[in-house]
């Protein structure tokens, strides 16, 4: 079963064409994405976002090194896309694991992440 992010994280390539120009000078990050689907769990998929060069990228799967790397459900990529749950409260709560560049992660914020229209 294809993960909900997927649809996400397919949306990231317009969106970086769109404002990736703008937010590479003020991120200068590479993240990976672990994407898991229960707590716990295996990670199922990762995805590399780079808003360090040129004008942003994503990739699916783990591409060089990251400055960060975030751990996270499934469902809770599509909630912090939403804008119903705050990367920083994922991360206290336990719902988000975090590896790497602490400055780069409270850099990523949910206007990061394209809004997910709905169906």
């Amino acid at each position: 079963m294809p993960l909900k992010s997927e649809k996400l994280f397919d949306l990231m390539t317009p969106f970086l064409a769109e404002k990736g120009k703008d937010l590479v000078p003020k991120i200068k990050a590479v993240y990976h994405f672990a994407v898991i689907e229960k707590k716990g769990g295996p990670v199922v998929e990762t995805w590399t976002i780079d808003l360090k060069n040129g004008n942003g990228s994503i990739k699916k799967g783990a591409e060089g090194k990251p400055d960060c790397v975030f751990t996270v459900l499934d469902d809770d990529v599509i909630a912090m896309a939403n804008k119903t749950l705050n990367p920083q409260q994922a991360f206290m709560s336990g719902k988000m694991k975090i590896k790497g560049n602490m400055a780069a992660a409270t850099k990523f914020t949910p206007d990061l992440l394209p809004t997910i229209p709905k169906l």
